[in-house]
């Protein structure tokens, strides 16, 4: 059903959420978010392929969330993890902010939710 690397990266993907959750629930721990960061963008690309993962990150259309969310990314790694974590959280959302009401349609039609 999957490949090898998909179950990989999505292993990745939630341990890179998981390191990031701490990281804010750590009073913004950079260490954590930084490691977060790494995992995150390792898993992403393992899930969904190097190529797609390139082509979702250079779309022209989508540049203002690309380099808030790399920015972010950076002043993480430089020790400014709350300026850093703000940017990234502003990125995410301009990047995925039209998969969000897709995803709230799919969680409607699970029985039970």
């Amino acid at each position: 059903m999957f490949s090898d690397n998909a179950k990989i990266g999505t292993f990745l993907l939630t341990l890179g959420l998981l390191c990031l959750f701490l990281g804010v629930l750590f009073l913004f721990d950079s260490a954590l978010l930084a490691l977060g960061d790494v995992l995150f963008l390792l898993g992403l690309t393992l899930t969904i392929g190097p190529s797609r993962t390139l082509r979702f990150f250079s779309r022209p259309d989508r540049l203002r969330g690309i380099v808030t969310f790399f920015g972010g990314i950076f002043l993480v790694f430089v020790r400014f993890p709350v300026v850093g974590i703000c940017s990234q959280v502003y990125g995410i959302v301009y990047l995925f902010g039209q998969f969000f009401p897709i995803a709230a349609n799919a969680v409607r039609n699970v029985p039970g939710v």
